[in-house]
C-alpha cells in the first residue's frame, strides 16, 4: 500500500488484493451489480475488507470508478460504507471499502427466514441511521451530493445491524448554491426513481427523499416495490399504498 502524502487516496497493491480475494474466487464474492462484483478480502494484517472489482470493459465502468473514489474518499460518517482506497493495474481498477459484515438490507427485508431478525424497533434504527446519512450528503458534508441510486440493496447492515449507505457511482457533486440538475442519462434503479427524474432527468435532493420515502415503505412493509396482490387485482408497492391509505381515509370519514 501507497499514499502520495495527507489527503490523498491510499493506493493498494494488486497482487496483495488478489490474495486477499483468494484470486476473486466465486466463494468469495459478496455480490454481482451492472458494473462489476464484489469479494470478500482478507489481508496479510487480517483485515477484512470488500473489494469492488470494476468491469475491465466498460467506459461506465472508468466513469464509475473516478466518481465512485474521488466523492466518497471525501465523505465520513458512520452511516455511510468507509472508503479505504483503490487500486489500479492495466485494466484492473478496484475500490477497497470497509467490510460490512451482515451483507445488504434487501437480504434481510425480502428473505422470510432472515427478516425475523428485523423488529419494529430496529427497523425503525434502519430508517433513522439511513436518514441521518442523507441529511449528511445533502446537507452537513462539505460537499452536497446527490446519491440517485438509494436503495435496499445500497444499504448495507453492519455487525449491529445499523445501516450504511454505499455505492456511490452514480452520484452527482453540487455546489452548494445549485440545488437541481438535469441529465440526458438517466441511471438508476426502476421503482425508486423520482418521476421528474424518470420522465425528464431532472434531479434533485428531492429525488433522493422520494427513493428514501419508497425505500422506507419496503422496510416497513416488508415488501418490495413492484406488482403487489391487492384483492383481486396486482399493483405496484406505491399503488397499493396510496390506495389503501384513501381507502382507510374514507371510512374513518364515514
Amino acid at each position: 500500500m501507497s499514499s502520495d502524502g495527507p489527503g490523498k487516496l491510499l493506493q493498494f497493491d494488486f497482487d496483495g488484493i488478489r490474495a486477499a480475494t483468494n484470486g476473486f474466487a466465486d466463494g468469495r464474492k459478496l455480490g454481482q451489480g451492472g458494473f462489476g462484483a464484489v469479494y470478500k478480502g482478507t489481508l496479510s494484517y487480517g483485515q477484512h475488507i470488500a473489494v469492488k472489482r470494476l468491469c475491465r470493459h466498460s467506459e461506465q465502468g472508468d466513469l464509475e470508478f473516478k466518481n465512485e473514489g474521488e466523492l466518497v474518499a471525501k465523505l465520513q460518517h458512520r452511516n455511510l460504507v468507509r472508503f479505504l482506497g483503490f487500486c489500479l493495474k492495466g485494466n484492473e481498477r478496484l475500490l477497497i471499502y470497509e467490510f460490512v459484515p451482515n451483507a445488504s438490507l434487501d437480504h434481510f427485508l425480502f428473505d422470510p427466514n432472515k427478516r425475523v431478525h428485523l423488529d419494529w424497533e430496529r427497523r425503525y434504527k434502519i430508517i433513522g441511521g439511513i436518514a441521518r446519512g442523507l441529511i449528511y450528503l445533502h446537507e452537513d458534508s462539505r460537499l452536497r451530493i446527490i446519491h440517485r441510486d438509494l436503495k435496499a440493496g445500497n444499504i448495507l447492515l453492519d455487525a449491529e445491524m445499523n445501516p450504511k449507505i454505499a455505492d456511490f457511482g452514480l452520484a452527482r457533486l453540487f455546489d452548494f448554491n445549485e440545488t437541481e440538475g438535469t441529465t440526458r442519462r438517466v441511471v438508476g434503479t426502476y421503482g425508486y426513481m423520482a418521476p421528474e427524474y424518470l420522465m425528464h432527468g431532472n434531479f434533485s435532493i428531492k429525488s433522493d427523499v422520494f427513493s428514501f420515502g419508497v425505500l422506507v415503505l419496503e422496510i416497513v412493509s416488508g415488501k418490495r416495490n413492484r406488482l403487489v396482490r391487492g384483492g383481486s387485482s396486482e399493483e405496484d408497492l406505491l399503488t397499493y399504498v396510496s390506495i389503501s391509505s384513501v381507502k382507510l381515509e374514507n371510512r374513518l370519514i364515514q
